[in-house]
C-alpha cells in the first residue's frame, strides 16, 4: 500500500488504541503496546490534542479521547440510518422477551484483531453483567454471538490474525483455537445463528444472527442475552428462532 502515509496512520492507530483501551494512557504504556518510540508517539499527541482529536489530563499527564471526535461521531450519526432502521425490530424483540438486545457491526483494522461495535442496544432495569458494553464500545469477535456472525457472513475475513494475536480466555468456555473458531464458524453458516455459553463472562449467555444485504454478507448482527439460567432454559429454540425471524425482518431492508 504504497500511497498510506505513515504519520497519519500512526495518528489513527493511536486513537483507535485508545478507543480500545477504554480509559486515560500514559504515553510510556501506548508506546510499548503499540512498539513505537516514545518520542514519537509524543509527538503524535501532541498533534493531536492540538486538534482537539485528544485530551491531556494535567493531574495524571495521561491521554485520552478528546471532544472533537464526539463532534464528528454525532455528526456521522444523524447520516447513519442503520440504527433508526434497526430501533423498532430490537425494540420488538426485547418486548417479547424483557432480555438485553444489542445491535453491532464489524470493525476492521489492518493486521489487528476483528472487532464488534455496539450501535444500539435495548435492555431494562434487571440486566446486570459484568460485561456490558456500551453504545460505540468494541469487544473482540471470536468470543461473542454477534461477532461469531459478523465473522462467518463478511468477506475478505483472514483468521489468521489469530496466529499473530492469540484469543484469550476469558472463561473455560471460550474458544481459543483456530481450528475450532474455524468449526464454529462453519456451523454458524450453516444454522444461520451464533451461541455464547458464557464464552465472555461466566452465568451470561447469548443468541445472535447476522442482518443480512442483498448479496447475503453482513450488514450488521442483533443478539438477545440474559442470564444462562433464562436463556438455556426451555424456552431456548423459541428464542433462537425468534433472534432469527428478526434479523430476516431487519435484513429485507437492506
Amino acid at each position: 500500500m504504497p500511497d498510506i502515509i505513515q504519520s497519519v496512520d500512526r495518528a489513527l492507530e493511536v486513537m483507535i488504541y485508545l478507543h480500545h483501551q477504554g480509559k486515560e494512557t500514559s504515553i510510556t504504556k501506548i508506546a510499548a503496546d503499540l512498539g513505537v518510540y516514545k518520542s514519537t508517539v509524543y509527538r503524535t499527541l501532541v498533534t493531536l490534542e492540538n486538534r482537539g482529536f485528544v485530551y491531556k489530563n494535567p493531574k495524571t499527564e495521561k491521554y485520552w479521547l478528546g471532544n472533537r471526535l464526539f463532534v464528528l461521531g454525532k455528526g456521522v450519526e444523524k447520516q447513519m440510518s442503520l440504527p433508526e432502521v434497526v430501533r423498532p425490530y430490537a425494540r420488538k424483540l426485547f418486548d417479547a422477551y424483557g432480555e438485553a438486545v444489542n445491535v453491532s457491526i464489524l470493525e476492521r483494522n489492518p493486521g489487528d484483531v476483528y472487532r464488534s461495535v455496539v450501535i444500539l442496544k435495548e435492555e431494562g432495569d434487571r440486566q446486570v453483567f459484568a460485561v456490558d458494553p456500551p453504545v460505540g464500545a468494541s469487544s473482540e469477535c471470536y468470543c461473542s454471538a454477534v461477532g461469531k456472525c459478523l465473522l462467518a457472513f463478511s468477506q475478505d475475513i483472514d483468521l489468521g490474525v489469530y496466529e499473530r494475536h492469540p484469543m484469550k480466555a476469558h472463561t473455560e468456555h471460550t474458544i481459543t483455537t483456530l481450528s475450532v473458531l474455524r468449526a464454529e464458524l462453519a456451523k454458524v453458516r450453516e444454522r444461520g445463528y451464533a451461541m455464547d455459553h458464557e464464552e465472555l463472562e461466566y452465568g451470561l449467555a447469548c443468541i445472535g444472527a447476522p442482518i443480512l444485504s442483498r448479496s447475503g454478507e453482513a450488514v450488521a448482527a442483533i443478539s438477545l442475552s440474559g442470564p444462562t439460567s433464562r436463556m438455556l432454559s426451555g424456552d431456548t429454540e423459541e428464542r433462537v428462532e425468534a433472534v432469527k425471524r428478526i434479523a430476516r425482518e431487519i435484513s429485507g431492508n437492506f
